[in-house]
């Protein structure tokens, strides 16, 4: 399988504080890969560094490399907007803009220049489809977005990723908050997405890593546990740790 983003020995601390303990792995493409560990197991560090929102973190020091289709990402030539445009994140809590659904979704296309209103149209259409909400908002796309539950809000910032048209989508406990309704909803659009992009989900819910994911990694304490494919994670773990972890002995 094609690598789509990688690490190697990385290592990253804030002041005197080892957050990430040499971590190589390999995310491949068109996959869902889901990290899992307890609360300061490193995860939500990581992902930090593959969208370069550790820049506007303080103190800190990185070691190793980061790539994207075998390209640093942390070189000092890299343009961490243009990074960010080909890397989505959803985040724990959904934060919709005070605009109607409709701008929430074309606001990110407009400010890359799009004006005309019918490619617009199309792909405000084609991103609630694909976040499987369409269904649900597309006789009130005038409504703010501020009125939508909070299961709708964030396929709402799924679909406002989507629009950017990035090729990697990071997801940190996206479904923390929501109902089971609501998450099966996201994890049926992620299944479906990931055709098209790369995925990785944060979550700190082993049965969701469990349902969706192809791969796996078991985070603990910033060290890389155990990364396989999820049925041999979740199956037959090569570490106790890992097992433990996903029978719930702590975590």
């Amino acid at each position: 399988m094609d690598t789509k983003i990688a690490t190697d020995r990385l290592r990253l601390s804030f002041g005197e504080t080892e957050v990430l303990k040499t971590i190589s792995i390999k995310v491949h493409k068109n996959t869902i890969t889901g990290f899992m560990g307890p609360s300061g197991s490193g995860k939500s560090t990581l992902i930090s560094v593959i969208n370069r929102m550790i820049d506007f973190e303080n103190n800190v020091r990185i070691e190793g490399d980061a790539t994207i289709d075998g390209t640093s990402i942390l070189d000092g030539s890299i343009n961490p907007i243009e990074l960010r445009r080909r890397v989505g994140t959803v985040f724990a809590v959904p934060i919709p803009l005070p605009r109607s659904i409709f701008e929430n979704v074309a606001y990110g296309p407009r400010l890359k220049g799009t004006s005309d209103r019918t490619t617009l149209h199309h792909i405000v259409e084609d991103s609630l489809k694909k976040a499987f909400l369409w269904d649900e908002v597309k006789d009130r796309l005038g409504t703010s977005a501020l009125k939508l539950s909070g299961g709708q809000q964030q396929r709402l910032c799924l679909a406002r990723t989507l629009a950017l048209k990035p090729e990697i989508i990071l997801l940190d406990e996206p479904c923390s908050g929501l109902d089971p309704i609501s998450t099966a909803k996201i994890e049926d659009a992620l299944s479906e997405l990931k055709s098209e992009y790369t995925i990785i989900l944060v979550s700190n819910n082993t049965k969701q890593i469990a349902r969706i994911s192809d791969f796996s990694a078991f985070f603990y304490l910033g060290e890389l546990i155990e990364y396989d494919t999820t049925e041999k994670v979740f199956t037959a773990p090569s570490e106790t740790k890992t097992e433990d972890y996903i029978q719930g002995k702590f975590g």
